[in-house]
């Protein structure tokens, strides 16, 4: 219920500027919208760098399946991704899957890489990045979420009290429910930019 008032709060205000703070305060709805903010933007899973890692005393990362390690309709880990999890795992940090798809598409995916994963995570609830971060034996301080989306990746690693990490989507082929938040998405993403100064 608070996700979808949110949501619509943050983009009314985003889109028509001053008119929602008629009925928010500006410091509320700055507030609200900082639990939609990543610590970290990178292209892709292989941008991620040890030093931002250690800097930030980050020992595991949670890892989004679908458009995150892989476009959404592969079915397996390849060879890059696998050798990327095992320099993550021979440097000293866990990984896990938290991912929303079935036992199935997870237990398939995961042959090759044989790590913790946990299915049907109800992302963006807490509960499965909390139990992921229960799995590798860590505190939800010293741990990273890292997805493509931020209406359930971002956001529900930040009510875990995990950093996260935003990664571009590798595949634009995507769900008809997940094309419908990217466009919110971007408003979000214009006014993170702005507010670190940065051009979209």
């Amino acid at each position: 219920m608070i996700y979808s008032i949110s949501f619509v709060i943050i983009i009314f205000k985003i889109k028509y500027g001053n008119w929602v703070t008629h009925f928010l305060s500006e410091r509320k709805y700055l507030y609200m919208l900082s639990k939609f903010y990543p610590d970290l933007l990178v292209d892709t899973i292989m941008d991620i760098s040890l030093d931002f890692l250690r800097a930030n005393n980050i020992s595991g990362l949670i890892l989004d399946i679908d458009n995150t390690l892989v476009a959404t309709h592969t079915k397996e880990a390849d060879e890059k991704l696998i050798s990327w999890a095992n320099r993550m795992q021979k440097n000293g940090i866990k990984l896990c899957i938290v991912s929303n798809a079935s036992l199935k598409r997870v237990t398939l995916f995961n042959e090759k890489l044989k790590i913790d994963a946990i299915h049907r995570a109800y992302k963006p609830s807490a509960k499965g990045f909390l139990k992921g971060a229960e799995k590798m034996s860590l505190t939800p301080l010293n741990v990273a979420m890292v997805g493509d989306q931020i209406f359930t990746d971002v956001y529900g690693g930040k009510k875990a009290g995990m950093k996260t990490i935003l990664v571009k989507p590798i595949d634009p082929r995507e769900f008809f429910f997940v094309r419908l938040k990217r466009y919110p998405e971007k408003l979000i993403l214009k006014s993170f930019y702005k507010k670190r100064g940065k051009k979209v």
